[in-house]
């Protein structure tokens, strides 16, 4: 044989080698990622709190987690699913972007308003904040209102419990 033509399978057997290397180098990246995706969430992104709900579902005073989207309305599909007469199927949805959380009505009938002003497009919000679905400063009959809170750690959390000490 010629050397040439060892060189040659030299190279080839090494490039498979750094390829075969490359690959498993990214499949261990992708078991560790996963492995941490799957394992419980110390922190929650925020919570919904539910301060009025004039036809009872969801009760006032239930906490849901929010996810990094979450959408409201009356629809099942909806993360939180408000029965409401004032809500529309597909009403708003809740995005959490960088370190912020933001709130877009999703083209509903009476519109989204945040502390009495109505949301137009992508509006930010802050932990205090109400969200409501006519434009009140306060709770009247026939109308959902929402409070975002501050995330906590998840074993502290009791999802979906009332809370006690809520205002309306």
């Amino acid at each position: 044989m010629d050397a040439a033509v060892i060189a040659i399978w030299v190279l080839r057997l090494i490039f498979l080698a750094l390829l075969y290397a490359f690959l498993w180098m990214v499949v261990r990246a992708l078991v560790r990622d996963l492995r941490a995706a799957a394992r419980e969430p110390t922190l929650e992104l925020g919570r919904l709190v539910v301060t009025a709900s004039p036809s009872g579902e969801p009760a006032a005073g239930v906490s849901f987690a929010l996810d990094a989207i979450t959408s409201l309305g009356r629809d099942v599909n909806n993360s939180i699913v408000l029965d409401d007469d004032f809500v529309s199927a597909a009403h708003a949805a809740l995005t959490y972007r960088g370190r912020a959380w933001y709130v877009e009505d999703l083209g509903s009938t009476n519109g989204t308003f945040v502390n009495g002003s109505q949301v137009d497009s992508l509006s930010p919000l802050a932990f205090g904040d109400e969200i409501q679905d006519l434009p009140l400063t306060r709770c009247e009959p026939g109308q959902a209102l929402l409070l975002l809170e501050e995330q906590r750690p998840v074993n502290e959390l009791d999802h979906e419990r009332p809370l006690v000490g809520i205002d309306a």
